[in-house]
């Protein structure tokens, strides 16, 4: 995503991030329910209400369609499948919701409360239900079926019709568990435990919910209301992002993620303290934590994630020691000692690889740079650090290599990544072109703005591939659309980008609340000030920028990752092209001749035409609103294809936690060979220019 950072000196536009569970840390632990608004939670709601409603892009009014949407929006993030509560507290909640707008513009957030401790209520009823329902009998020999989309779910109306909701949830919860990949560990008795330690862990993280998480997602739900990348980010989330732009943390160098209640390890940071202690292995539990050597050790089962992290976090050199359930072992106390963590997997990575036959009968060298993230260390700039982490600083470094290393093209690997530094993604782009502007950009007055590259430096003037997916945002998008409108490169990969054309500015919450920059953290709002534009005009929002040559994947299909799966996102519109030199790289004859010989080869390959099968058998299951509970015909839709885990393995992969740097699967050999293909195909339309040229 795009941001603007507002402080007392000059802006600095940057983007976001996906931050990982690696820094997923989100409030301090509160062990009660909590009760009522914080001391500064008037405030922050007030400073929230007027910025929305002064600088948005949109300019729309804070009337009832805004509270109409913030209460939906809100339901949706407390019970997304309506199964919590009833349609009387629904009924209940909804004769408000044509006020909010005027209780949030007063600072009033006493209805999040209302609405929250009802949740609690029948999160503690339904627990009950479950207790009950695991201890008796269940029949898997019925024909019945489960609504699984939530926009045909109702919320129950009586106990008996939640009872009834909640007997098939359990159903399908055990038929998941018996066709997992463990499953010879999930039967019987041992699966019904897992389930009800999984329904008790939520319900007790729930009642752990802070007064700064609370407000967080009720502002959430308001903002949101106006585009999907306005939000209020608590100090603890304006924290974390700051860590992933710059690239570095302190603590061991693991990603966890909670499991029903246990904190499980499911990444360990190459470099990291854990890496070089070599004790703490993938899938184990952390199930306490103590400070020190002598530090109490702390119970952190059914803690939250965030203060699990917390905890584990600290000053290099000091230590910190885990005490840890091996995934095959008895019960171990690690004592690690922390150090600075530099996130080697979310920069720029370079690799050479050979590929086909030149006509000299050599292999082309073709290099490969994956790029995660647009990042830029902010906290580094500002201190005048004058080497501070930089996307083109470290890409400019691959390509002096690639270059002395002769490689004959270079493919740009923006698959996995989410966003980052405006100024990085224009200063990156300057890299392949000579000059002109990378981007447009236009304020709510309709007043645009060009971006330009800042230097007539080339560092790459070879053939250039682009590859992408629907994953792909934002200021990847950028990049890929300037690329592709100055017909610099090729862009291969999914149908489409992610398609998020708005431009988010950051203003630290605290300053403006109390006039100091430095005054106490009180999170900072994100806020969708611009949209962005390619350099033809085109905005890149909700459509996103289309492949030149489409490849078979999963992530295409997928649903609700795109900019126009999100509710209430901006709409597509264009504006003035601007003023530009275009390369015209890419001839479109040879364009279409690639897509031919690139079709061709996946008609061949079998592990393409197997990706092509399961896509046609996700989209069919995807299309199915009802899910069977009768075991025999669940077991056999899974064996045909889980696409639950195919969905849940595609975003593991690129939300980074199983980064392995770059992989030559069939998929980057296909882009390899396209690449080739394009240096062959071009240098022969270059021949035949020059010699009709010679004969003239």
């Amino acid at each position: 995503m795009i941001y603007r950072a507002a402080r007392p000196s000059r802006p600095q536009t940057f983007c976001c991030l996906l931050i990982v569970a690696l820094v997923a840390a989100l409030c301090p632990a509160a062990w009660a329910d909590p009760t009522a608004p914080g001391s500064s939670d008037r405030q922050i709601t007030l400073a929230v209400a007027t910025l929305v409603n002064r600088e948005h892009v949109s300019r729309h009014p804070l009337d009832k369609e805004i509270s109409e949407r913030c209460l939906t929006t809100f339901l949706k993030e407390l019970d997304p499948m309506k199964v919590y509560f009833y349609q009387s507290d629904v009924d209940e909640f909804t004769r408000q919701k044509d006020v909010l707008c005027e209780s949030i513009r007063r600072g009033d957030i006493r209805f999040a409360y209302q609405v929250f401790h009802t949740l609690l209520q029948r999160v503690d009823e339904r627990v009950r239900t479950v207790d009950a329902l695991l201890a008796s009998p269940l029949d898997f020999t019925t024909y019945e079926q489960m609504v699984k989309d939530s926009k045909l779910a109702v919320y129950p109306r009586t106990p008996a019709e939640a009872q009834d909701r909640w007997r098939q949830r359990i159903k399908y919860d055990l038929l998941v568990l018996k066709t997992s990949e463990k499953a010879e560990k999930k039967e019987g008795k041992e699966a019904r435990d897992k389930l009800t330690r999984r329904y008790h862990s939520y319900a007790r993280r729930m009642h752990q919910m802070s007064s700064d998480e609370l407000l967080e997602l009720y502002l959430n739900a308001f903002t949101t209301a106006f585009d999907p990348h306005t939000d209020y980010m608590s100090p603890d989330t304006q924290k974390n992002f700051e860590i992933a732009m710059g690239l570095n943390l302190e603590g061991i160098g693991a990603s966890l993620m909670s499991e029903d209640g246990y904190t499980v390890v499911k990444k360990i940071i190459p470099g990291g303290a854990a890496d070089k202690d070599g004790r703490l292995k993938l899938e184990d539990k952390i199930v306490a934590v103590g400070q020190g050597d002598d530090g109490e050790m702390a119970d952190i089962v059914d803690m939250k994630i965030g203060d699990v992290v917390k905890l584990i976090r600290g000053k290099p050199a000091t230590f910190v020691r885990l005490e840890v359930i091996p995934a095959s072992g008895k019960r171990q106390i690690y004592r690690i000692a922390r150090e600075k963590i530099e996130l080697k997997d979310s920069e720029a990575q370079g690799k050479v690889f050979d590929v086909g036959r030149r006509p000299d009968g050599a292999p082309y060298r073709i290099g490969v740079i994956k790029l995660p993230s647009f990042y830029r260390d902010m906290a580094g700039e500002r201190n005048h650090v004058a080497d501070f982490r930089s996307t083109t600083r470290d890409v400019r470094v691959i390509l002096d290599d690639f270059n002395r290393r002769g490689v004959d093209a270079v493919a740009l690997d923006l698959r996995e990544n989410g966003g980052g530094a405006l100024n990085e993604a224009i200063s990156l782009t300057g890299l392949f072109i000579k000059d002109g502007p990378v981007v447009q950009v236009k304020d709510a007055d309709g007043f645009v703005k060009p971006y330009y590259d800042p230097d007539s430096d080339i560092a790459w003037s070879g053939p250039l591939v682009v590859m992408i997916s629907k994953f792909s945002a934002s200021a990847s998008e950028i990049l890929a659309g300037a690329i592709q409108d100055y017909g610099r490169g090729l862009i291969i990969g999914d149908h489409a980008t992610h398609g998020k054309g708005t431009v988010q500015e950051l203003k630290d919450v605290g300053s403006l609340l109390l006039g100091v920059f430095n005054g106490p953290s009180l999170g900072a709002l994100k806020i969708t000030t611009q949209k962005f534009y390619r350099p033809d005009g085109d905005s890149t929002q909700k459509r996103g920028v289309l492949a030149d040559i489409e490849l078979p994947s999963l992530t295409t299909h997928l649903e609700g990752i795109g900019e126009a799966d999100l509710d209430y996102a901006l709409a597509f519109d264009k504006i003035d092209p601007a003023r530009f030199q275009r390369f015209d790289d890419v001839d479109p004859g040879v364009c279409d001749q690639l897509r031919k010989l690139s079709q061709q080869r996946v008609m061949a390959s079998e592990k393409f035409q197997k990706t092509l099968r399961n896509i046609a058998r996700y989209k069919e299951y995807k299309a199915k609103k009802y899910q069977t509970l009768n075991e025999e015909q669940f077991v056999k839709e899974r064996a045909e294809l889980n696409a639950d885990k195919e969905e849940e393995h595609v975003l593991e992969k690129h939300s980074g936690l199983n980064n392995a740097g770059i992989e030559r699967d069939y998929y980057l050999d296909e882009v390899l060979a396209i690449t080739a293909d394009y240096v062959t195909l071009e240098n022969a339309v270059k021949a035949r220019q020059e010699a009709l040229g010679a004969s003239r």
